[in-house]
Formats: C-alpha cells, sequence, structure tokens
C-alpha cells in the first residue's frame, strides 16, 4: 500500500518554559540536516499522533478550557490522543518525563513501554494549550500541530538530564526567551514564541488560542475559543 505523504497527521508539540518568574527559558533542539520536515532548524520537541495514543491511560485530564478549545474546529475526542502524544513526544525526544508515579492498569503498547519503565503514567493537567497551526499545502510532511505549554517545574525529571533522549533532535539545550530569535527558526516558532512571550506570567489557560490555519484556499488565523454547548435545561 502507497503511504500518502501529503497527507495532514495531528500532531502534539511541547514548549517548556524554565524559570518564568526570572529569566525564562524554552527547551528547545535542532532537527538533523537529511530530515524531511525542518531539516537544520531549531524547534520544539514535539511529533505526530500515533493510534495507540488515544487509548492511553492519563493519570490527571487536561484542564477543563484546554480540553473545550482542542474540540473547537477539530475532529471531535481527539484530546486524549493529543495530550498523550505531547507527553510521549516530550518524553521520546528529551528523556524528560511529565506524568504521576503509578502503575499502567494494562498492557503497554509498544511506544509507550520506555516511558512506563521509569513508574511513571502520562498526567495531562499541567498541560497549557496555547496554539494550533496547519502546515501550508506543498510541503513534503503536513501537520496539523497543537502547541501546549508546560512549567518546567512540573516536569518529574532532571532538567539537565537528556541522556534517555532519542536521536530526533541534536544539541538540546535551554535557550533564554530573550535569545532565541537569533537561533535558525521555522516561521511557526517565532509566530509562536510572540504568544509564549505574553503569557510568561500568566498561569492560567488562554481564553483563546490562536490558530494559524494554512489550506488551499487561504492562510487564515483564527481564535479557538472553545466554548461549550449548553446542556439541556432542567425544570
Amino acid at each position: 500500500m502507497t503511504i500518502d505523504k501529503s497527507a495532514i497527521r495531528n500532531a502534539a508539540t511541547v514548549i517548556v518554559l524554565r524559570d518564568r518568574h526570572d529569566d525564562p527559558a524554552i527547551l528547545m533542539g535542532q532537527r538533523g540536516a537529511k530530515a524531511a520536515f525542518m531539516p537544520n532548524k531549531f524547534v520544539f520537541p514535539g511529533g505526530a499522533v500515533d493510534a495507540a495514543d488515544a487509548e492511553v491511560p492519563l493519570a490527571a485530564p487536561l484542564p477543563a478550557p484546554c480540553h473545550d478549545r482542542l474540540d473547537d474546529n477539530a475532529t471531535p475526542g481527539m484530546q486524549t490522543a493529543l495530550a498523550a502524544a505531547a507527553v510521549r513526544e516530550l518524553w521520546e525526544e528529551t528523556g524528560l518525563i511529565l506524568g504521576r508515579p503509578g502503575a499502567w492498569p494494562g498492557p503497554v503498547p509498544a511506544d509507550w513501554q520506555t516511558f512506563a519503565s521509569t513508574g511513571h503514567l502520562p498526567a495531562a493537567d499541567r498541560l497549557q494549550f496555547v496554539f494550533r497551526a496547519l502546515t501550508p499545502p506543498g510541503r513534503p510532511r503536513r501537520f496539523d500541530a497543537r502547541f501546549f505549554l508546560v512549567d518546567a517545574d512540573d516536569i518529574r525529571s532532571d532538567l539537565d538530564d537528556f541522556t534517555h533522549a532519542c536521536d530526533e533532535l541534536s544539541h538540546l539545550q535551554w535557550i533564554k526567551l530573550r535569545e532565541a530569535r537569533s537561533f535558525d527558526l521555522p516561521f511557526i516558532t517565532e509566530v509562536v514564541l510572540a504568544e509564549v512571550e505574553a503569557r510568561v506570567n500568566d498561569l492560567a489557560p488562554p481564553e483563546s488560542v490562536p490558530y494559524f490555519r494554512n489550506d488551499d484556499e487561504a492562510s487564515l488565523f483564527l481564535r479557538l475559543r472553545g466554548i461549550p454547548m449548553p446542556g439541556p435545561e432542567v425544570d
């Protein structure tokens, strides 16, 4: 069977913010020169949602506002898969743990076995959904990426220990937020940085989330508000 490499894949990206009230820094790494998507660029850890992510048990769910906004203008029911993918990609690409101590209730999916071996379950309650971007047409890979912000204080492992990371990203490092634009960044990462800078001192989920949507007709900059539909009236 031929795989359509232009198909849009759901993806999750994690922005870990350290020392947010002092001299904020963000965790980034460099993609390889031969990577099909954004070669040589410095990016946040992240990647595509796997089929097994939707069935992964979360020790704690997403905050309600983030859960609702992820459902806005999207395929229904993607929240758990996106949150799980964010935790998994953070672990795979950096070796950092976002979770809570606990035993898995059943069989562990193959892609989650190294994470489970740390004695943790993934937790989503500290993730803040802050940005969404759809890769423009004509690129070798297209992703519908949701960006999650998390405070480094909520990471369960040594913030400077990247020994468990895979080789997807090189030169993993904490980059001062004020210096980030001096690195070779994708355009969309520069846009997301502006949103991160605006949220450095705000610990609550945003009231609405920017959505940079690139499709065949136009590029649109939308706001996702995630207002839940009212329930039935009760007499």
